[in-house]
């Protein structure tokens, strides 16, 4: 219990130093005003296409997408509110997120800022999850929603909208999109699309960006349009700009931190979030595993500035798997031992209580703070509540975030496996995508339980630590 009460007070320390230079930040724009920094052409590209001076105002919206931290999110809202402020007044329009929650905090924390700078007026109607704008006689509201699956698009029927901002549009279903997009009826509406690449067979690359006009250019547009004609059908084109970021389009980035960004991805990652390429995940899921920089040799012993945990992968006929994980003051993790049990390898399949002495054989004399475990394990977390021993939580089972976060981990030399784990080490150099899933990122479901226990702990435990610092 000590160690838990280490861990949590360690989690409530650092959220009350995130919440106090929140509030801060708060009070100096408050005061000072939001503070913008120079644009770069493609930002003023974006924040211009709709003005009146424009070639391309008649285009019925924009896509911006390419690597994380290029921009594209602070341009694309800015010029949603400022394009919808001059167009029209007493109108609702849209604006939507994966969740509520993360277009909150990622998007309209720094568009109220922004506007309110420009002397317009916020009134953020959270019951409603409606944002009023207003400046002089001009007033329009905005409605927040949150297209994280197939259910979202019943949220969004019936209203009647003006135009329509969706911040990482990649994440949401293809149904949530086209009831949103749908309900823009009001004469003049747009649409505004920001994301992060994917799949090149995902449904939006293929349904808008594939068939935008400003992706494909003027001399393909003209082909497709002539065939299209010669064979009397329509053409299935959308009169969209397209652009495409890189983080040197976000002039306020130094350097250093673009290096560090760099370091944090590799492999398909690496090709999505920083050249921002929409590209197939193949290969190995971990290619970047590195032995000299995620092994580490010789004796360990326990450390009262460090926290332990048991993270499982639960399984009867598949294998059984758990690890040690060390959660370090610095914040890095170690997997110190593992447990695996296979009963089709063994040809005997054992029961929970069996797997229990697997587990207190693992922790020995540690200290456990608490025991991650598989979701699905109900029977399996039944019996370690039943001896009283351990406390349990489930893993966060987001397979393919995830899996971006262990990258990040492996990457940064933050994540280290003792060389006495040669199960996990054989999991590394085995785990592999599914080349053959189509329109989605999908992993083989072999060589992937001691993964499975790392990508838990990781994103379950080790990412509320560190959140903010990696």
């Amino acid at each position: 219990m000590t160690e838990w009460k280490n861990i949590d007070e360690r989690i409530a320390k650092l959220k009350e130093n995130i919440m106090r230079n929140a509030v801060r930040m708060k009070r100096k724009y408050q005061q000072n005003g939001f503070e913008f920094r120079p644009f770069s052409t493609k930002q003023k590209k974006v924040l211009t296409w709709w003005c009146d001076t424009s070639p391309v105002k008649d285009m019925d919206g924009i896509i911006a997408d390419g690597a994380i931290r290029s921009g594209k999110t602070l341009s694309m809202s800015l010029s949603f509110a400022l394009w919808a402020m001059s167009t029209f007044n007493q109108q609702n329009l849209g604006m939507a997120g994966k969740t509520i929650g993360s277009f909150r905090r990622n998007v309209l924390f720094w568009l109220k800022l922004m506007l309110k700078s420009r002397g317009y007026k916020v009134a953020d109607h959270r019951s409603d999850n409606m944002v009023e704008i207003s400046k002089g006689e001009v007033v329009n509201f905005f409605y927040i929603f949150g297209g994280k699956d197939e259910r979202s698009q019943d949220l969004i029927q019936g209203i009647t909208l003006a135009g329509m901002f969706f911040d990482e549009v990649a994440l949401m279903p293809e149904s949530f999109v086209n009831q949103a997009t749908g309900r823009c009826s009001v004469d003049g509406s747009k649409f505004w699309f920001n994301c992060n690449p994917d799949s090149p067979s995902h449904w939006f690359k293929e349904n808008w960006i594939d068939k935008s006009t400003g992706y494909l250019g003027k001399k393909k547009v003209e082909e497709i349009r002539q065939k299209a004609a010669e064979e009397n059908k329509p053409d299935g084109l959308k009169e969209i700009i397209y652009l495409h970021f890189t983080m040197d389009d976000n002039l306020s980035l130094s350097e250093k931190v673009k290096a560090r960004y760099r370091a944090m991805y590799s492999g398909v990652f690496y090709d999505r979030f920083i050249r921002g390429l929409w590209v197939i995940a193949e290969g190995l899921v971990y290619g970047m595993f590195d032995k000299e920089k995620n092994i580490f040799h010789g004796e360990y012993e326990y450390s009262p500035q460090s926290s332990y945990y048991l993270s499982i992968d639960y399984g009867t006929m598949n294998p059984f798997a758990v690890g040690l994980m060390e959660l370090q003051n610095s914040g890095r993790v170690r997997m110190l031992r593992e447990g695996h049990y296979s009963g089709r390898e063994k040809g005997v399949t054992i029961d929970n209580e069996a797997y229990y002495k697997i587990i207190q054989e693992i922790a020995g004399d540690f200290p456990i703070t608490s025991i991650v475990i598989d979701p699905s394990a109900a029977a399996m977390k039944a019996t370690i509540r039943k001896y009283g021993e351990f406390t349990c939580m489930d893993g966060n089972n987001d397979v393919l975030n995830g899996i971006q976060e262990v990258t990040k981990y492996l990457n940064l030399g933050m994540l280290q496996i003792h060389e006495s784990c040669v199960e996990t080490q054989k999991e590394f150099g085995a785990y592999a995508w599914d080349e053959k899933a189509v329109g989605e990122d999908r992993v083989i479901k072999e060589y992937d339980h001691h993964m499975d226990l790392i990508r838990y702990f990781i994103y379950t435990v080790a990412r509320r630590y560190n959140r903010g610092l990696i």
